[in-house]
């Protein structure tokens, strides 16, 4: 069966779905409403992504909330840091864990609203990517993913304050706070941009 993914436009081919039932698992031909189905998915899928037989449809309503817990990974093993970043940013993408790349860091910045999440990616770098990383506080308290109707004025920030933004996996702007008060401060500093504590999942902001 061929489906449009209407995030990327592109056409899909779905091949051997499963259905679930407790721990059994069967083959399944056609789905109905409220089924839960399985699909082999290399990275292309998304959550909130959509799959249809070609309409044009779009489902919004999963919000990424602003981090309040950030952490850099450590490698055991120098040798591992292509492994390193190719896990996080599949993990970034499907919203295991939020995914931040400084601009003058090389270094990926690790965001999450709970410590769970930490530990459920770094068991998943193991199991999955054969990563053994451990994780250390980035000294960040918050991020807001910035945006401003005028290109040139963002352009001004983005030099001023390169220091502390980042771009998530979208390719949004996000301003790392190292406190309340810092954020306060830029926001006062910069009227013009507005500061976002929440965003759609998979959304480019303009």
């Amino acid at each position: 069966m061929k489906v449009k993914h209407r995030r990327t436009g592109k056409d899909m081919k779905l091949a051997n779905a499963v259905t679930f039932m407790a721990n059994e698992r069967s083959r399944l031909d056609e789905a109905f409403a409220g089924d839960i189905i399985g699909i082999h998915n290399h990275g292309q899928l998304q959550i909130g992504d959509v799959l249809t037989e070609g309409e044009a449809l779009i489902f919004k309503g999963i919000p990424y909330f602003a981090p309040e817990l950030f952490s850099r990974a450590r490698l055991r093993d120098p040798m591992k840091a292509k492994q390193l970043e190719k896990g996080l940013r599949q993990l970034g993408e499907e919203g295991a864990v939020q995914v931040f790349a400084p601009l003058l860091d090389n270094a990926l910045l690790i965001g999450a609203v709970g410590q769970l999440q930490f530990e459920v990616v770094e068991h998943r770098l193991k199991a999955e990517y054969g990563v053994d990383a451990v994780f250390e506080r980035a000294g960040i308290q918050t991020a807001r993913w910035v945006t401003c109707p005028d290109a040139n004025h963002l352009n001004e920030f983005v030099k001023a304050n390169a220091a502390r933004l980042a771009k998530d996996v979208d390719g949004n702007y996000a301003y790392l706070a190292d406190s309340g008060v810092n954020l306060r401060l830029a926001q006062e500093r910069w009227p013009k941009v507005q500061f976002h504590a929440t965003r759609e999942h998979g959304q480019q902001l303009g």
